[in-house]
C-alpha cells in the first residue's frame, strides 16, 4: 500500500471516528440532564404532539407564529337565568414573525385563523345556551347561537391590528363536543400567505371555567340567595328582575364598560370589599381549586398565590376606592423583578406590554397567570414546539433550554464559536426567530440581565 493510500485510509478512519464521537456526544448531551433540568417536562401526549410537527427550532421556515390568551383563565357563568357576572367571552392574540438576522413582526400579506380543537358549538351544552336565550335582556343584543358578543364564533379569522392579530369575545365553554369537560382547551392558530399556503401553525390554550363557587356561603341556590340578600340590604328588586347582569349597575372594565356605573362602585370593588370580612378566599370565587387560574410554576402556591401580586381582598377594594381602575391598574412585574431591562413597563400591565423585538411579553413568557413553565402541560406547548422535544420547558430565548444555567456559560468566546454567526455549530432557541445571532448581549432579550436560575429545582429559568 502506497503512502498516499495509507493517508487516505487514515483520513477515512478519522472521519468515521469523528462522526461516531459526535453522535455519542449529542446522545450523551441529550440524555445527561440533571433532575433540575428535567423538572417541568411531562410525559404526556399533548406535549409530545407539540414536538412532532411545525418545529421551527433550527429550521428554515420563513415565518413563525406566537399565540396566547390575554388572561390565565377566563371565567363565565354556569347559567344565565338568574345572576350573571361574566358571559362566555374569551380572547386570543397572535404575532407573526418573519425570520431574519433582524426578525420583523408582520401583519400584512397574511391571514391568521383560529379554531377551537374538538369544540365547534356552545349553545347546546349544559345550561350555557341560556346566554343566547337571555342575550337581549342582559346585553341588549340578539345573537345567533354560538356567536359571541363581538360577532366571533368558535372558529374564524383573526383581526389584523397594529403589530398583532386578535380575536375577541370567543364564546367558548369548558366542554368538548364529546361532552368531556376541560377548562384548558386549545385553539389551533394557522397562518396563510396571499396564495393560501400555510406558512406557520401553532396551538394556544384558550382557558375557560365556570367554577364560580358561591355555594360555600350562599347554599345550593346561591344566585337566588345573593339576589335576595342584595334586595334586603340595598332596597333593590333584583329577584323580580331576573336575569340580572351585575355590571348593569356596577361598572366592569372586563366587559368594556367605563366608570363605576350607576351604583358608584366598580363590581370588583363591591365584591372584594364585601367579602374581605366574610372569611372567603380567592379560590372560592375565582377558578379555582380544580381549574387553577394561576398555574405558573414560579408564581403559584396552593391558593394560587393571588395575594402576593394583587394584595388581600381588602387591598383590592381599597385601592379601587383610592382611584385604581380594576382590570386596568394591575400588579407590575417590576415589583418583584427589579433591575432588568424591559421589565419595568410603566403603566402598562404584562398582558399589554412589549419586549424584545416588539414581541408581546406573552409571546415568549406565556399567558398571564400561566407563564412558562406552567404546571399545566398544555400551556407549555409553544415552548416545546419551538425549542425541541428533549429540552426543558423555558421561556423562549433562555439559554436554560439546553444549559443548566438560564444564562448559559459566561465565556462569550465559546458562545460565539458554538452559536453565533451565519453558520453556527449548533442552533438554539434564539434561532426560532433569528437566522443569525450576535454576541452583543445588550441586544439579547432583557439585555442579558435576567436572573440566572442556577439550576432551580422547578426547572424555572428567567
Amino acid at each position: 500500500m502506497s503512502i498516499h493510500e495509507k493517508i487516505k485510509q487514515m483520513k477515512k478512519l478519522n472521519l468515521v471516528w469523528e462522526v461516531a464521537l459526535l453522535v455519542s456526544l449529542i446522545t450523551w448531551g441529550c440524555s445527561k440532564q440533571t433532575i433540575d433540568d428535567q423538572t417541568g417536562l411531562a410525559d404526556s401526549s399533548t406535549e409530545k404532539a407539540a414536538n412532532l410537527t411545525n418545529v421551527v427550532f433550527g429550521g428554515t421556515s420563513t415565518y413563525v407564529v406566537f399565540a396566547w390568551n390575554d388572561l390565565g383563565m377566563h371565567c363565565l357563568n354556569p347559567s344565565y337565568d338568574k345572576l350573571v357576572i361574566l358571559p362566555p367571552y374569551n380572547n386570543l392574540k397572535a404575532q407573526v414573525v418573519k425570520r431574519g438576522k433582524v426578525p420583523t413582526v408582520v401583519t400584512t400579506g397574511l391571514t391568521v385563523s383560529y379554531a377551537i380543537d374538538n369544540n365547534t358549538y356552545s349553545a347546546g351544552k349544559q345550561s350555557y345556551g341560556q346566554f343566547w336565550t337571555y342575550a337581549k335582556s342582559l346585553f341588549g343584543v340578539t345573537l345567533a347561537p354560538n356567536i359571541g358578543l363581538t360577532g366571533n364564533g368558535l372558529s374564524g379569522k383573526m383581526k389584523a391590528e397594529s403589530g398583532f392579530f386578535s380575536a375577541e369575545g370567543i364564546p367558548v365553554v369548558p366542554v368538548y363536543d364529546s361532552g368531556v369537560k376541560d377548562p384548558y382547551q386549545q385553539a389551533t392558530i394557522t397562518v396563510k400567505d396571499a396564495s393560501g399556503k400555510i406558512v406557520a401553525i401553532t396551538k394556544a390554550v384558550i382557558p375557560t371555567s365556570d367554577e364560580i363557587n358561591c355555594a360555600k356561603c350562599h347554599g345550593a341556590n346561591a344566585f337566588d340567595d345573593i339576589l335576595v340578600k342584595h334586595d334586603k340590604a340595598h332596597g333593590t328588586k333584583l329577584m323580580t328582575s331576573k336575569p340580572v347582569l351585575c355590571a348593569s349597575c356596577h361598572g366592569s372594565p372586563a366587559l368594556g364598560t367605563t366608570g363605576p356605573g350607576s351604583s358608584g362602585k366598580y363590581l370588583s370593588q363591591a365584591i372584594h370589599g364585601y367579602h374581605a370580612t366574610k372569611g372567603a378566599s380567592c379560590y372560592d370565587c375565582h377558578p379555582g381549586a380544580t381549574t387553577k387560574c394561576s398555574r405558573s410554576a414560579r408564581h403559584t402556591a396552593a391558593d394560587g398565590n393571588c395575594t402576593t401580586c394583587h394584595g388581600t381582598m381588602a387591598n383590592v377594594a381599597s385601592t379601587i376606592t383610592a382611584g385604581r381602575i380594576p382590570w386596568v391598574g394591575e400588579p407590575s412585574c417590576v415589583s418583584c423583578h427589579k433591575g432588568v431591562a424591559g421589565v419595568d413597563t410603566g403603566t402598562e400591565i404584562f398582558k399589554n406590554s412589549h419586549g424584545h423585538g416588539n414581541l408581546y411579553c406573552s409571546a415568549c413568557h406565556g399567558s398571564p397567570h400561566a407563564m412558562v413553565p406552567s404546571l399545566n402541560v398544555k400551556d407549555n406547548y409553544q415552548s416545546l414546539q419551538y425549542q425541541g422535544s428533549n429540552r426543558p420547558v423555558k421561556s423562549i430565548g433562555s439559554c436554560g433550554v439546553c444549559h443548566k444555567s438560564s444564562r448559559g456559560d459566561s465565556d462569550m468566546k465559546e458562545f460565539a464559536e458554538k452559536h453565533a454567526g451565519r453558520s453556527p455549530d449548533k442552533k438554539m432557541s434564539c434561532h426560532t426567530c433569528h437566522t443569525e445571532i450576535t454576541t452583543e448581549t445588550s441586544k439579547w432579550p432583557h439585555a442579558f440581565q435576567w436572573k440566572n436560575s442556577g439550576g432551580n429545582s422547578q426547572g424555572v429559568s428567567d
